[in-house]
């Protein structure tokens, strides 16, 4: 059978491989969960976290037709999301176990720790509501989010075809240095905006210190960014495909400045600018991680 699966022919004429079909899974599965994540970025601007007051079903149901309306929606379909993805991320490590002998030794490993993301980050959405809504099991429900996304990528990249050119330098460590401050400003946001600490400062001067590390924490994720892409830019012996994400963290980075402190001036009522805010930080921080992928390939195999 597995034969059979491997000699498939594309329209192209050309064979399938192994790793093409795990690599076409996993960019779905990314797909999938940058977009579970602004739905749940929606579902919380929308005060819809709890409109399903149980859990795992919803109203005791599977679907809840006689309650739905928008809020009771958003909930229920980031959770048939979330179930989507869990049983492709099961999938997943079954076809890295089905085609071991066709790819990369470290892959089941790597597949059985994305389902552990996922099936963690299950048990976190399940406590958001159990315990409604607190604040730091929602921070670590989107901090788990956005591992799961960051390994999916690392996977993706680690199986993209890849041509060294031995000119990344120090790329590799900056990349990587920025990437994991983009992510603990990320969880800097999703503490601000579970604990609803921008509407308290500007309403009450509460919490205005939490609302201000996030503001400060934009500084060092933005100049290592920026690092990045300049450093990109004047490496002119660098991979096309590093220039093109180099180019593209830029653009997120723009962007992501620009709905930020539209979203402050605006104190968080403008629902779609807090939704595309974290779907555009996902996506920065994304971009990052698929560069620092690259970079350290790159290193390895010009070795």
């Amino acid at each position: 059978m597995a034969n059979s699966v491997l000699n498939q022919p594309t329209a192209a004429g050309v064979q399938w491989q192994p790793k093409d079909i795990v690599r076409g899974l996993v960019w779905k599965i990314a797909i999938a969960t940058w977009l579970l994540m602004a739905v749940g970025s929606a579902t919380r601007v929308m005060n819809a976290g709890l409109a399903c007051p149980d859990w795992p079903l919803c109203y005791g149901q599977l679907i809840p037709a006689a309650q739905m309306n928008l809020q009771v929606f958003l909930e229920w379909f980031h959770r048939l999301d979330a179930a989507a993805i869990g049983l492709s991320a099961i999938a997943l490590l079954g076809l890295s176990l089905f085609y071991r002998s066709h790819v990369p030794k470290w892959l089941p490993w790597a597949s059985a720790g994305a389902v552990f993301l996922i099936v963690f980050q299950g048990i976190l959405g399940g406590l958001t509501v159990t315990q409604l809504l607190r604040f730091d099991i929602v921070t670590a429900h989107l901090g788990t989010a956005l591992l799961f996304f960051c390994s999916l990528l690392v996977i993706g990249f680690m199986l993209t075809p890849y041509e060294a050119t031995g000119n990344t330098g120090k790329l590799a460590w900056v990349s990587a240095i920025a990437a994991l401050l983009v992510y603990l400003q990320s969880l800097l946001g999703a503490l601000v905006g579970s604990r609803w600490a921008l509407h308290q400062c500007f309403g009450s001067s509460e919490l205005c210190s939490v609302m201000n590390s996030h503001i400060i924490g934009v500084v060092p994720a933005t100049a290592a960014t920026l690092t990045v892409a300049i450093m990109a830019w004047r490496q002119p012996a660098l991979s096309m495909k590093l220039r093109k994400l180099g180019n593209l963290a830029s653009v997120c980075l723009i962007a992501q400045l620009v709905l930020g402190l539209a979203t402050f001036r605006l104190h968080l009522q403008v629902e779609p600018l807090t939704v595309a805010h974290q779907a555009v930080g996902a996506a920065l921080l994304g971009t990052l991680v698929a560069f620092s992928v690259l970079s350290w390939r790159d290193r390895v195999l010009s070795a």
